[in-house]
């Protein structure tokens, strides 16, 4: 038998490995891959309107037996202040605000309900005050779940 030395063996070997690298079949080069723009940023999700909304806000001082209230433009300093809210559809647990500012901007009153409805209805807020109110014009401004809703109502306290 003969012998085959160390170096021999390793000659060989490098010459296999070089045959093989030269028998190894040339892939295509890939395409780059197309520039993609970064996506356009998500923006959240509005939140869900309630199913409920308003249909008219009256401000008065009397509330009648059908729970309407008569407009009034001009109320009394003595007058209790009546905010009259029609809403329409279904709630549940809803918050309905309602808020008088004073016309150097103060806030003369601020008040809620929670209204729980499945068809029309009324809800009247009502705002008195111990001593006379101050003469001068007031607004009244109507939330639903802190959104505003109904017109916005303008009157005057003589």
């Amino acid at each position: 038998m003969k012998k085959i030395s160390l170096t021999t063996t390793l000659m060989i070997a490098l010459a296999g490995t070089a045959a093989l690298a030269g028998c190894k079949k040339n892939e295509p080069t890939p395409a780059p891959a197309p520039e993609m723009s970064a996506p356009a940023p998500m923006s959240e999700p509005a939140p869900a309107a309630p199913a409920v909304s308003v249909t008219s806000v009256t401000v008065g001082n009397t509330i009648g037996a059908d729970q309407s209230v008569a407009p009034m433009a001009t109320l009394g300093t003595k007058d209790k202040i009546v905010i009259s809210v029609k809403t329409n559809g279904t709630a549940a647990n809803v918050n309905l605000a309602a808020k008088l500012t004073y016309q150097d901007g103060q806030v003369a009153g601020e008040q809620s309900r929670t209204l729980n409805t499945t068809d029309t209805g009324t809800t009247n807020i009502e705002f008195a005050n111990t001593n006379a109110w101050p003469a001068g014009k007031y607004r009244a401004d109507v939330t639903l779940d802190g959104q505003p809703a109904g017109m916005t109502q303008e009157f005057e306290v003589k």
